[in-house]
């Protein structure tokens, strides 16, 4: 169940740099997916979900979709905004980003990518999210931390 009103979300400033471009001086497009993996990292963290997290709860979470648009280069040496918002979690996780120009606020990048949790042990995918997941999304809206988010 989404909570619509108060979504899970969080944000990270990044200033790119020169081994992100490419010839021309701009980000080249497969990095954009470092940004993004940043970005769901800090917010998986305010569950208490990360990485390690999903290891040992015994769930892989790989990517099987993901969406880019780009709106307008990023070149190096420049300070952006990435923004990720849980945006479904009940059968898998979905996350939606968005890139923003830290100093002007313009939109440079919309995304979103999609992960399913699949059983380390047995490597089958789970056609519902595991509870492990799903009552830490819940418990984190319950206690109402949105009330001091960004």
């Amino acid at each position: 169940m989404t909570d619509i009103q108060h979504p899970l979300t969080a944000e990270v400033d990044i200033i790119t740099s020169f081994q992100d471009a490419d010839p021309m001086g701009v980000i080249y497009h497969g990095n954009f997916f470092r940004f993004f993996e940043e970005a769901r990292r800090v917010l998986m963290s305010k569950i208490s979900y990360d990485y390690r997290a999903m290891q040992a709860s015994g769930y892989a979470w790989p990517i099987i979709d993901t969406r880019v648009k780009y709106v307008k280069a990023i070149p190096f040496n420049h300070e952006i905004r990435v923004t990720a918002e849980l945006t479904e979690w009940e059968n898998r996780l979905r996350v939606d980003y968005v890139i923003y120009d830290a100093q002007t606020g313009a939109r440079m990048c919309k995304a979103h990518t999609t992960q399913v949790a699949v059983a380390i042990e047995t490597e089958e995918m789970c056609f519902v999210s595991p509870t492990i997941f799903t009552d830490k999304v819940e418990q984190w809206h319950k206690q109402g931390h949105f009330n001091n988010e960004n």
